[in-house]
């Protein structure tokens, strides 16, 4: 249900073709929900055939044809039933904390190297994370902008508040991250005495 209630999310701002639900996906919920193209058109489909959304033939360009899809509302009805219940958390897959429980298996360079690299990819997440942060604060990250105008002026406090808590947390999860890969290090040079 999570990539589509993703896709919801998106449509109901309002209606986008397939190239513009990918790059709003990537830049937007694709922070939290990964999803390649790949999956996102066979997805749009099924909604189409379960009646959530609908999608408009329209001329692009003078030979081409896009569809631009639209939320139904059973598909408003969809995306808040699933707001409303309570999540069901699947067991965790984590192959750097996998690793790092055998690490004893490895040299001591590959497992600076390994905790190195952790520690610059999320890094680069927390970069990131926090320039989304700031974009939401100033209200010019491109799906926040577009929300903000599909909403009453009532709402939009509430909005930014809370896409900002979300962001806040990828933040404070790549930090610990970060902390959790320095301590590894630690770790290293103390078993190396």
């Amino acid at each position: 249900m999570s990539l589509r209630s993703a896709l919801l999310a998106l449509l109901r701002i309002g209606p986008m073709s397939g190239y513009e639900l990918q790059k709003q996906f990537s830049q937007s919920v694709g922070h939290v929900w990964h999803a390649p193209d790949s999956q996102i058109y066979p997805e749009l489909k099924k909604m189409a055939n379960d009646g959530l959304i609908t999608a408009e033939e329209q001329a692009r360009g003078s030979a081409g044809m896009r569809k631009l899809y639209h939320v139904t509302k059973a598909g408003q009805k969809a995306f808040t039933d699933w707001m409303d219940k309570p999540l069901k958390y699947q067991r965790t897959r984590d192959a750097a904390h996998l690793k790092a429980a055998y690490l004893e298996s490895a040299s001591d360079g590959a497992v600076r190297e390994f905790l190195e690299s952790h520690i610059e990819h999320w890094q680069n997440e927390l970069e990131c994370w926090e320039d989304e942060i700031a974009a939401i604060e100033a209200e010019t990250s491109p799906m926040l902008v577009r929300r903000l105008a599909a909403i009453p002026e009532s709402e939009r406090t509430t909005s930014v508040a809370y896409k900002r808590f979300a962001y806040e947390g990828l933040a404070d999860r790549a930090r610990s991250e970060i902390t959790w890969a320095r301590r590894g290090l630690d770790l290293v040079r103390e078993l190396e005495r």
